[in-house]
């Protein structure tokens, strides 16, 4: 058991690394809302400009396939913490994760069709339905099963280049795909009931992008995050300082040129043979990058002033799943024909300005929340669904800045 001293700390570094996953998350998505050219295979041309590039190239290295692969590692890691804690109170656990994972799904599904087309929550609940059916793998099964899923989706992914690299489609056509992009602008711009159809369409043409690509990634992350919950990594930061130092080390040095090439390409030379394969190199080394990111903000929160960073990070974390939702409302008022109906009309920089105020502003709210009340609005959802009863709805005494 870990020192009374030691575990609060430790606890809110995990809750912090929510918080910091829910930012980049958020980088990401913006993306999505903001221009109706998001995954047509082509810059937006009315974005065309140098800085403009430099932006998306920029929230490519640094965020895409990162954080959504840092929030899966994290839910594998709670998930062995819930076992844990499941197991030394005596309580059944497969009834209450499956539970949890149902209630997930649903809302997921009602964020899916009201506010996001690209929603993770249900992808996560069905993916954790399988974690939990492998919940009981030794280690080193555990581990061959998330390195096979990474390789084979990364060997699909390139055999998909392969094909698009034969049939010799020319790559980056703007005009090919403009139609599409008017009809995703008009879509998401007219009323209310012309957004939700606009955003079936969307799940639709997504689906099978979320099932190839992030599903298998989203199991694999799962598993190495099981395995690291069931050994406390994040809570016996010392113990494991030789291993986080060799994280960090090879993770920056195979993930960020790996991040580099993806974002360059997708920048610059998107939609083709060349950027499949980019994608596949990205799928097999994002991961690596992702867990240095976890080493170097673990190796930061240790740190006085990166104490007072997780500190700043942590409620916001303690209620990502609200956060989430909330993030995905916000932009949608401002995005799409729910409010302001900005679609095509925001710069890249101008995106990343709206996330930074967006975040700070959820920062504040979920410290002010969290001392009235023990959980997120979504999370306290959540738990009564797992539970089957109404849970505690009051704070208990929450530590002061």
């Amino acid at each position: 058991m870990l020192p009374a001293s030691t575990a609060p700390a430790r606890i809110e570094h995990l809750d912090a690394l929510r918080g910091l996953a829910l930012f980049g998350i958020a980088m990401v998505n913006v993306g999505v809302f903001a221009s109706p050219w998001w995954g047509l295979g082509t810059s937006d041309p009315g974005f065309a400009a140098p800085l403009d590039r430099a932006v998306n190239a920029l929230v490519a290295m640094v965020f895409e396939m990162k954080f959504y692969l840092l929030f899966s590692f994290l839910f594998g890691y709670s998930f062995s913490l819930q076992l844990s804690a499941a197991r030394r109170a005596g309580e059944a656990f497969a009834p209450r994760m499956g539970r949890r994972l149902l209630g997930l799904w649903a809302i997921g599904l009602a964020h899916a069709l009201l506010l996001f087309h690209g929603d993770i929550l249900t992808t996560y609940a069905l993916m954790g339905a399988l974690l939990l059916a492998m919940h009981q793998a030794p280690e080193a099964l555990a581990v061959r099963r998330a390195n096979r899923l990474l390789l084979l989706t990364a060997a699909a992914w390139a055999g998909f280049a392969v094909l698009v690299w034969i049939d010799g489609a020319p790559a980056g056509d703007a005009a090919a795909v403009a139609p599409q992009a008017r009809a995703a602008l008009i879509g998401f711009s007219g009323d209310p009931g012309e957004v939700l159809s606009a955003r079936v369409d969307a799940l639709w043409s997504s689906a099978w992008v979320i099932a190839g690509l992030q599903a298998p990634c989203a199991l694999a992350m799962f598993l190495y995050g099981m395995i690291a919950g069931r050994r406390q990594i994040l809570a016996r930061v010392d113990h494991y300082q030789p291993l986080l130092r060799t994280v960090r080390r090879w993770g920056l040095a195979i993930g960020l040129p790996a991040a580099a090439l993806f974002a360059a390409v997708q920048t610059w030379a998107p939609g083709g043979a060349l950027e499949l394969f980019a994608l596949a190199l990205s799928i097999v080394t994002a991961p690596l990058l992702c867990l240095a990111y976890v080493a170097v903000a673990m190796r930061v929160f240790a740190g006085r002033g990166g104490a007072r960073i997780a500190r700043a990070l942590a409620p916001a974390g303690r209620m990502a799943l609200s956060n989430y939702l909330l993030q995905s409302f916000v932009l949608s008022l401002l995005f799409t024909g729910y409010g302001l109906g900005l679609m095509g009309r925001i710069s890249p920089l101008g995106c990343v300005a709206v996330v930074a105020v967006l975040f700070g502003a959820q920062l504040w709210l979920s410290d002010a929340w969290l001392r009235r009340h023990a959980y997120g609005p979504v999370e306290w959802l959540l738990r009564a669904i797992t539970i089957g009863a109404w849970p505690r709805a009051q704070a208990a005494a929450y530590p002061s800045r």
